[in-house]
């Protein structure tokens, strides 16, 4: 299955609703610092939403609820990896995307054959707080040429202006999160950024 260029990424079902009868492909939901009764259900009813809609649905560190609800797609932090029992993702049939941020996490995730590589951030993110700087185009086009077939992934500090630019430095795909989320109009913005990648 390949992934969509435009990977946006939302924190509830609600965003899900809003926005992948807009033309969104593949998305990604991050839910942080809930109780897991109210991941599972956000969880299984983006599912039913994706599905209804053609997309692919990506979950965001719960891979036990991923796995337990018939998911098909993971993305794994840094962190979370290593609570993660890669073997009965890898059983379950999961799909699994992982973030990187500098040599050695590519290093240690290439040996873990993913899926996707998700490299930030590509530009500074008001997202979180991170210990790395904006990595730039041109580790982008290291990161590609790096890690050859595999999908990759540009995150942090998206904007639909940039895109195109990252592209071109290799990503295959860009992922986006304030850009939409923080905009005045977005399902406005997220037209554009359909537009922009298609």
């Amino acid at each position: 299955m390949t992934l969509d260029r435009f990977y946006p990424i939302f924190d509830h079902s609600d965003w899900l609703r809003r926005m992948l009868p807009l033309g969104v492909k593949v998305v990604q939901l991050r839910i942080k610092d809930r109780p897991e009764e109210a991941v599972r259900a956000q969880i299984a009813l983006s599912q039913a939403l994706c599905r209804d809609h053609g997309a692919v649905l990506v979950v965001n560190d719960h891979w036990q609820a991923a796995m337990d609800l018939g998911c098909d797609w993971i993305h794994l932090g840094q962190e979370d990896l290593d609570g993660a029992d890669l073997k009965a993702i890898r059983a379950a049939g999961l799909k699994l995307g992982v973030s990187t941020h500098d040599e050695d996490e590519l290093e240690r995730v290439l040996g873990m054959q993913p899926d996707y590589v998700a490299l930030g951030p590509v530009y500074p993110t008001v997202l979180k707080k991170m210990k790395w700087h904006e990595q730039g185009l041109p580790r982008v086009t290291e990161w590609k040429a790096r890690i050859g077939a595999i999908p990759l992934v540009g995150i942090g500090g998206m904007t639909v202006e940039r895109a195109e630019g990252v592209l071109q430095a290799g990503a295959d795909i860009v992922s986006v999160v304030t850009d939409i989320t923080l905009n005045a109009d977005p399902e406005a913005r997220l037209r554009q950024w359909v537009e922009a990648t298609r």
